[in-house]
């Protein structure tokens, strides 16, 4: 009986070693290169009405962001899975600057709205247009 338990406590032991999160993914791994090496990221759905009001945003500040559709990724389903577990929202738009996040859509119009947008990347604002 002592070595029945010996033996399920070992291969316990060695399947949680074996295990990987998707925070330890290639596509993590993917997310956390792309956000450091551009200084606007977005991940988007090209159908998605939010993702192209944050999209928008950047054009007003005539920014150009570094985006990634994930609807148009073999490999998108598992990026938004490791966005899930970095940033903790499965949803879509995310958005970062200068690798920080800075969240959705709403948060990117606020952030804009405020002034704080313009501020992370280091720019000046006359007049803003509504959205």
């Amino acid at each position: 009986m002592a070595v029945k338990f010996l033996i399920a406590s070992i291969l316990v032991i060695a399947a949680s070693l074996c295990w990987v999160s998707s925070a330890d993914s290639s596509e993590a791994a993917f997310v956390k290169k792309t956000i450091s090496v551009h200084k606007i990221v977005i991940f988007s759905k090209s159908y998605c009405p939010y993702c192209r009001k944050a999209k928008s945003v950047f054009k007003e500040l005539k920014e150009v962001p570094f985006v990634v559709e994930l609807d148009e990724r073999d490999d998108g389903w598992n990026i938004q899975d490791a966005l899930s577990e970095i940033v903790g929202r499965r949803t879509v738009p995310q958005v970062f600057i200068n690798g920080k996040h800075i969240g959705g859509s709403d948060d990117t119009v606020e952030a804009y709205q405020s002034g704080k947008l313009a501020k992370l990347l280091g720019i000046e604002v006359e007049n803003k247009d509504d959205l």
